[in-house]
């Protein structure tokens, strides 16, 4: 595993920490324990600038599932650098400031920077991902855990409001995104990006690219907050502040601007990628500039500018690309440049803007408002702060000497040049495009004047503030006079970005517009003379002034929008419209009656699985190749057949039990006779629990009544129960009749023992070559059973109960018989000594964590009606909870431990070892791998058995 795979995993691993020993580190903040992972972050992709300078590339691989081409691999070039610099440097001072600005005894910290750590790794896993899968994956992450951070406050409405917006439209995006993923694939062949950059010219002229590049378009716009799914930033804000100042300035927002940068090579050259990304950018850009000076809450104000310098940046992205679709030659160079403003505003954003953020999370802090209507006149006693918001607002107004200032110069040059390209079909509409820059610029300077000087000047009235306000503490202080500091270094000095960061990151967006070995040369400059973007600034200066005078007297200008028809009343109109057609719809066929659901699932399974046997050709039934039925068959045939006719007819939930319960046993006399004595163990452990299950299932249902049945509902039911049956026959006799390939049980049988060194071919394939199989099952069966746990325990009046009371009224046998007792006692030792031969025997021999786990758990059952649940607990004093979490988390880390060696993930290796006592003897990694399979079906079995054994 390489560092740039550790750098990744490390967020995941500290957060992993931190929930498990939280409890541990008393009184010191958490944050002080997490500092230490984005500092050493940022001081490692620092020192790789170097590298990244001299034109090289960082990669490393590590196989996942290389079979279908879906590995994790990490790759770092210019732009991913960009991004994980920020991603760390912005994450230091963000967990730094937060340690002062969220309140120990009050919150719950720990689970803060859980969820901070959880979106610091999925945000470095999206930008230096190189495989579409992965980069999907870690997508997708980002989503949840901003959820998690934007409803930390989960208490208000409004914040559990945001979180849920914020989730439905990035994830609605992320879901086009990876469509377009799978088309990219289908085209190409490959998940690698870098792969498919090298094929473009082949598949430029596929039915699929258009549509690929737009769904894929559809994800950055929503992760990125352009119009029209900018919606969900604003209310994003109900987020503690130094989330806002995280997420939503520096890093998530930015996720999109990514994604289009890094697929810029691949569809820079077509025309629509040019017209969308610049029009969408531009229209975002003006329209929440306008937005911006019409907010009184400061963090309103500071998301709608950050949505309209989103796009601005998504609009030089754009501008850029029509180098690589109208350029050529010297103008190709000259079109470029919009791309290099996007890449410095992209970083000047960050900076000045995490700065601002932050201090209005300082002026929130210590006045307990952000109401601009309330503020005034804190410049005397905030002067740090103060100093701060001047810096940081003038750098997002475009004023010198700031680096803001050298980045919307650059974008004055870039809208110019491209009002003179020859791709207009009139002169007229090119000119359009610098005059809504210079529009929306204007609008900028105005609510970078109104965020400083409303808050700061005028007159102070402390009888609207619930606070007595004054400066903030040193270490709240520290990162936003770092990020004001910056915002002045480089615009004095901003070639130190030039060189180092910008260049390798144009030569990633661009790879293919310069000859092998050379390089882009980029030099910005403060001054270039009495130039049009000098005269465009001035009149931004001039008319930005005069606006800000008139502001407060002229309604027009801070008047809100209508609230009759916004983007907000119809995303609010549509989930409305969605809850009650669903629930409308879902009335129709949510009786509650369990019948209607089995039989709704039946008529389906007989629909889609029967209609597709007719309707696939070269299906056969061809029995002539069977063997002949011998007569124990017969026999157990007759025994199956018996109880499954009776039970229809019986009148006793007892007596329905016991006849399930043969038919199941029957089925494990068919797997002993064809000699299948893995599965003959498993389905009889499996046919006791399930009898104890049902048992404890009717315990709390009312006594059984008989109701006279329809005959139309009786018929119904026959001919339901005959369609099952013959489709699942006719499945039964295709699947054997005819094979379109060669059966792989060969395989198996061959290499069980020689690649596995397991004689036992079902352990083998459960734990080795179908582990990653066994793995999502046995999460599946903990998320389920954590399910019928939530279901049982909720109270609705207290919600889940709590520990005191997770005992009372739990279900006790009364049973006095002394001979079941006095045998269970000798029993239950037998049976656990059982499971654990199973379990140690089943690599060669018959067994496995799996019928260990579930014979344990028959032990544990048994002890339970002997004793009661109440025994259990006293005797075996785990959480099974906890037990199931553990054999989760042991099979996992089984799996990731083959990426130490270079081996894809969950590739096992054994080995054969001479051994005190023991002799030679055969070590098998996936025996591991096998205790987390037994102790997560041990938890998952008891946790289920004690939610329902418990009255409620």
């Amino acid at each position: 595993m390489s560092l740039l795979h550790i750098a990744v995993l490390a967020p995941f691993i500290v957060a992993l920490v931190v929930m498990l020993t939280y409890k541990l580190i008393g009184r010191v903040h958490t944050g002080w324990v997490i500092l230490p992972v984005p500092v050493i972050l940022f001081a490692y992709f620092l020192g790789l600038i170097p590298t990244i300078q001299g034109g090289e590339q960082v990669q490393a691989v590590l196989e996942w599932i290389p079979s279908l081409g879906i590995n994790f691999t990490v790759y770092l070039d210019g732009l991913s650098l960009i991004f994980a610099l920020l991603i760390s440097g912005i994450g230091s001072l963000v967990v730094l400031y937060s340690i002062f600005y969220m309140d120990k005894k009050k919150e719950a910290v720990h689970r803060f920077y859980v969820y901070l750590l959880l979106f610091m790794g999925a945000m470095l896993g999206v930008v230096l991902s190189d495989n579409l899968m992965v980069l999907y994956g870690f997508w997708e992450l980002t989503s949840i855990s901003s959820f998690l951070l934007i409803a930390f406050w989960h208490h208000r409405d409004r914040s559990r409001y945001g979180a849920l917006k914020s989730m439905l439209i990035t994830v609605f995006g992320g879901l086009a995104m990876f469509a377009g993923f799978i088309m990219l694939y289908t085209m190409t062949g490959t998940f690698s990006v870098r792969e498919i950059v090298a094929n473009v010219g082949s598949i430029s002229g596929e039915a699929l690219f258009i549509p690929a590049m737009i769904l894929i378009l559809l994800g950055a716009f929503t992760k990125s907050a352009q119009f029209p799914f900018h919606i969900w930033l604003p209310d994003a804000m109900e987020a503690p502040t130094p989330v806002s100042a995280y997420l939503h300035s520096a890093t998530m927002v930015k996720a999109g601007i990514y994604l289009v940068a890094r697929f810029s090579p691949v569809f820079a050259g077509q025309a629509a990628w040019f017209w969308i990304i610049a029009i969408t950018g531009l229209t975002t850009l003006i329209y929440a500039s306008i937005r911006a000076i019409k907010q009184t809450d400061l963090k309103a104000l500071l998301a709608f500018s950050t949505i309209s310098q989103l796009g601005l940046i998504m609009s030089l992205l754009g501008l850029g690309s029509a180098a690589a679709y109208y350029g050529g030659g010297v103008d190709t160079l000259l079109y470029t440049k919009a791309t290099t403003a996007a890449i410095f505003h992209l970083i000047n954003h960050a900076i000045f803007k995490g700065a601002l953020f932050m201090v209005v999370g300082i002026v929130d802090h210590e006045t307990g408002t952000r109401d601009l209507r309330k503020l005034g006149g804190l410049m005397s006693l905030m002067p740090i702060t103060f100093t701060v918001a001047v810096i940081g607002a003038f750098s997002m107004a475009g004023l010198p000497p700031f680096n803001g200032f050298l980045s919307k110069e650059m974008f004055f040059t870039a809208v110019l040049q491209a009002s003179h390209m020859n791709f207009w079909n009139a002169d007229t509409w090119g000119v359009l495009i610098p005059v809504v820059a210079w529009i929306a610029s204007v609008f900028t300077f105005l609510y970078s004047m109104i965020l400083v000087f409303r808050t700061f000047t005028g007159k102070f009235q402390p009888e609207k503030l619930e606070k007595k306000p004054h400066e903030a503490p040193l270490g709240m202080l520290i990162p936003p006079v770092i990020l004001a500091s910056l915002a002045i270094v480089f615009g004095l000095f901003p070639n130190l970005l030039s060189y180092s960061l910008i260049e390798p990151a144009m030569a990633a967006i661009h790879p293919g517009l310069l000859a092998g070995g050379d390089r882009f040369h980029v030099k910005i400059e403060m001054w270039h003379g009495w130039t049009a973007e000098i005269y465009m600034t001035i009149g931004i200066i001039v008319l930005g002034t005069v606006l800000y005078k008139l502001h407060g007297s002229v309604s027009v200008l801070n008047r809100p929008l209508s609230k009759r028809m916004t983007l907000n009343r119809l995303y609010d109109g549509g989930l409305r419209v969605l809850e009650r057609g669903g629930k409308s719809l879902t009335s129709t066929y949510m009786t509650g009656s369990i019948r209607h659901y089995v039989m709704y699932i039946f008529v389906f399974f007989i629909a889609v699985l029967g209609g597709g046997l007719l309707l696939i050709d070269n299906i056969g039934f061809d029995m002539s190749a069977y063997a002949p039925m011998s007569f124990y068959e017969a026999v157990a045939i007759l025994g199956l057949v018996i109880p499954v006719i009776a039970l229809p007819f019986v009148r006793t939930r007892l007596m329905a039990i016991i006849l399930t319960g043969a038919a199941g046993y029957m089925v494990t006399l068919f797997f002993v006779l064809f000699r299948a004595p893995d599965l003959a163990l498993t389905q009889m452990v499996v046919e006791t629990v399930s009898v104890m299950l049902f048992l404890l299932c009717f315990y709390h249902l009312p006594k059984l009544k008989r109701e006279k049945v329809p005959m139309s509902l009786k018929w119904r039911n026959l001919l339901i129960s005959v369609g099952v049956g013959a489709v699942v026959t006719l499945i039964a006799l295709a699947a054997s009749s005819g094979r379109a390939f060669e059966s792989i049980a060969d395989y198996f049988i061959k290499e069980s023992y020689n690649s596995a060194g397991g004689k036992n071919i079902v352990n083998v394939i459960l734990v080795d070559f179908r582990g990653f199989d066994t793995l999502l099952e046995i999460t599946v069966l903990g998320i389920a059973s954590l399910g019928i746990y939530a279901l049982i325990k909720v109270d609705l009046g207290e919600g889940i109960l709590g520990e005191r009371d997770r005992y009372e009224g739990v279900y006790l046998p009364n049973s006095n018989d002394v001979i079941l007792r006095t045998v269970s006692k000798v029993v239950i030792f037998i049976v656990v000594t059982f499971s654990w031969f199973l379990f140690n025997s089943g690599h060669h021999e018959p067994g496995g964590g799996f019928v260990g786990g579930l014979m344990t758990s028959a032990a544990l059952v048994l002890l339970s009606m002997a004793f009661g649940m109440d025994m259990t607990r006293k005797i075996v004093p785990f959480e099974f909870r906890k037990v199931m979490a553990t054999g989760l988390l042991i099979a996992l880390l089984t799996g990731i431990g083959s990426f130490a060696f270079g081996a894809p993930f969950l590739s096992h290796s054994f080995g054969y070892f001479n051994l005190p006592l023991l002799g030679e003897t055969e070590l098998a990694t996936a025996v591991i791998f096998d205790l987390g399979v037994y102790l997560a079906v041990v938890g998952v079995t008891m946790t289920i058995i004690n939610s329902i054994g418990r009255d409620n």
